[in-house]
């Protein structure tokens, strides 16, 4: 019985998975995804890189996962379960990455700059 794992990130969102041959279970912090991930789009997200290369109930994956909020959390699990898949058949590489699923959304909010009332927002001008 071979364990694959594998993290993934999105934002601040941070996700480990132990991917194992099994009947299809994921299981999200110790719940199922469902109910982790009440939307079905969110549901979808999870489950797409399963989808991509039509291995769709043949792995049981368990996942921790924390930070961020619950979008950016579905789209790293994505990214970890794409990349363990990639690790156990190098051949799923190139659907995956047609889709878009082996990079990383590196796009993060901007820290807030000293003297700033946020990231780039400036104070009111007065000319007098």
């Amino acid at each position: 019985m071979s364990v694959t794992n594998t993290s993934g990130r999105r934002k601040t969102a941070v996700a480990r998975i132990y991917l194992t041959p099994g009947s299809g279970k994921i299981n999200v912090n110790n719940k199922d995804y469902k109910e982790y991930f009440p939307t079905l789009p969110l549901q979808y997200i999870v489950n797409q890189a399963f989808e991509v290369t039509e291995a769709e109930g043949s792995f049981d994956v368990n996942v921790n996962v924390r930070g961020g909020g619950i979008k950016g959390q579905a789209e790293a699990v994505r990214l970890a379960i794409a990349k363990a898949l990639v690790e156990l058949d190098p051949e799923n590489k190139p659907a995956l990455r047609s889709k878009g699923l082996m990079t990383r959304d590196n796009r993060m909010v901007e820290r807030k700059k000293p003297g700033r009332r946020g990231a780039r927002r400036r104070f009111q001008f007065s000319k007098r």
